[in-house]
């Protein structure tokens, strides 16, 4: 039994591989801000004194607490930012005096910050330990001095996410219009069909932002846009699923025994038709990253200061011929790992569903 676990999971190494990346993904969205250093809001603390900095480099942040920090909740801080971030100030050397630190900035100039903008319970030592630090920048930053690696990190959740709802969105109208034309047939499937043909000649991308357009630039408009264009090839692929199944003896039985359509609906037909909707649900995830990612370079996707792997793009191309490409190539990068892992498990899964059957 270990050797046939075995020889299936090397057969099929690059769907479990895919499988990894794809959950390593989810699990990065879910506690980004456990892992990026600046947990503001979009990871959008600027320091313009540092823009477009090398990947590795380092930087002493001197931290002033926000007074109003104290009114955000830990879990709403560590699961969706801090509304209120410490001010965060570059130093390059700092010493505490009597009245408070003094410090030198990028620009050589020398300030002090009083002790009362702490608290007074502090000691030197324990201010020093926790509002002051050396933080690096693993990828980077970009040309308004923000982390990098913490906006490509963050891009992982909206990319998820808006291929999550979208998927979620065309397969609840793909289903319910895919099987009524193919259950019902007649009339009904042909005022299906012809809605069908009538989506289906329109250029997606057209259609996408005609839609964005329409409901105007935004977060959730951008997922309710492409999750509205991309129900066609649902409701074709079960229409003919549904075809080909109801007029098999275990939907005629349930048909004599006098169950109610939805039943037949979701108790028989959903769960034999299964496996290509899985299919064509992984094809579309993918596809609606890549719709995602042209939105927002095209400027009408998720807006600033959200961030977006293909904003990010869009912000950093120049630098393509500027001797920093990385700045543009590690998003674009980021997408098409995520795509690839998404359209090679849908290229795939037709063989491991036929394996379990």
């Amino acid at each position: 039994m270990l050797f046939l676990k075995k020889k299936f999971i090397n057969k099929h190494f690059g769907v479990f591989l895919s499988l990894i990346f794809i959950f390593f993904c989810f699990l990065i969205s879910i506690f980004s801000y456990f892992i990026i250093p600046d947990d503001s809001q979009n990871s959008n603390q600027m320091h313009l004194s540092i823009h477009s900095m090398p990947p590795g480099f380092t930087a002493n942040i001197l931290e002033i607490p926000n007074p109003e920090e104290t009114n955000e909740s830990y879990l709403s801080a560590k699961f969706f930012g801090k509304k209120y971030p410490n001010k965060e100030i570059l130093v390059k050397n700092f010493s505490f005096k009597e009245f408070g630190i003094e410090y030198e900035d990028f620009n050589k100039e020398k300030f002090i910050i009083k002790y009362d903008s702490y608290p007074s319970k502090l000691s030197k030592y324990q201010i020093e330990k926790k509002y002051i630090g050396e933080r690096k920048f693993i990828f980077g930053t970009d040309s308004f001095g923000r982390d990098v690696f913490g906006r490509v990190i963050l891009g992982t959740r909206v990319s998820l996410s808006i291929g999550f709802i979208a998927v979620l969105i065309s397969l609840l109208i793909g289903l319910i219009i895919g099987m009524a034309g193919g259950y019902y047939g007649g009339f009904i499937d042909k005022i299906v069909m012809a809605i069908i043909n009538i989506f289906w000649s329109i250029p997606t991308l057209l259609l996408v932002i005609a839609i964005s357009i329409a409901l105007g630039k935004g977060f959730w408009q951008v997922y309710i846009a492409v999750g509205l264009t991309m129900w066609v090839e649902v409701a074709r692929v079960v229409r003919g699923q549904v075809i080909s199944e109801k007029n098999k003896d275990y939907i005629l039985a349930t048909k004599v025994l006098g169950y109610s359509d939805l039943r037949i609906f979701l108790k028989h037909l959903l769960p034999n038709i299964l496996g290509p909707i899985l299919i064509i649900c992984a094809a579309n995830f993918a596809s609606a990253i890549l719709i995602e990612s042209g939105l927002s370079f095209l400027g009408i996707g998720t807006q600033p200061p959200i961030a977006s792997w293909g904003s990010m793009i869009k912000d950093n191309y120049q630098f393509i011929i500027l001797g920093k490409a990385y700045l543009a190539f590690i998003p674009g990068f980021s997408i098409m790992l995520l795509v690839t892992s998404f359209m090679f498990l849908g290229n795939n899964l037709p063989d491991l569903i036929n394996k379990n059957k």
